[in-house]
């Protein structure tokens, strides 16, 4: 079972709605007993870094999901991903679970517009079971990325600057862009995160 962790922020039903489509077992869900129990996790995440942090922390579930990880997979999708590294700079400084070195800074793409809306290629980087084929297009929507070591990013995507859009650090994945809202491409990524 898939526990998408509900902790009042995020892209919720529309992961399920993939999940669901695709045939696995998954459940929204505050519950410890339920993260415990499951064989997969997925953080979801729309809107400011302070207030999703804040309200994952007022959720009493970080200690579970730092737990948790040392034993099942885990994949953050759009702020979800960028809650994972140690450091949000959204409205100042935050700290972020702490599951993959690095911060999340505002966006500074070379004469383009922020926020970063839609489809673009991904450029592997460093092998990782969520995905082994190159210039494959998702969808993203963002202001803000990560800055983290090269090791931890499985694909970038160019936007006026290089954006890690995949990454992963042992059990522990993130994707900046919506693998839900990106077709084909993005089910097989949620595919390959059951098989794990």
């Amino acid at each position: 079972m898939i526990a998408i962790i509900d902790y009042g922020a995020g892209n919720l039903f529309s992961v399920k709605n993939a999940l669901d489509f695709l045939g696995f077992e998954n459940k929204i869900t505050k519950s410890a007993d339920d993260l415990r129990s499951a064989d997969r996790l997925i953080l979801p995440g729309v809107g400011a870094f302070p207030d999703a942090m804040r309200m994952l922390n007022e959720s009493g579930l970080v200690g579970v999901i730092k737990e948790e990880v040392q034993k099942k997979p885990l994949l953050g999708i759009c702020l979800g991903m960028q809650m994972l590294f140690e450091k949000g700079y959204e409205f100042g400084e935050t700290d972020g679970l702490g599951l993959i070195k690095g911060s999340v800074k505002l966006m500074r793409p070379e004469n383009l517009p922020i926020p970063h809306i839609g489809w673009n290629e991904l450029e592997l980087n460093e092998k990782c079971p969520l995905l082994d084929k190159n210039n494959e297009y998702v969808y993203f929507v963002h202001s803000y990325a990560a800055e983290c070591p090269s090791e931890n990013v499985a694909a970038y995507c160019d936007y006026g600057m290089k954006i890690p859009a995949l990454v992963f650090n042992g059990n522990v994945y993130g994707s900046q862009f919506h693998p839900e809202k990106s077709g084909e491409v993005g089910l097989n990524i949620l595919r390959r995160f059951e098989a794990l």
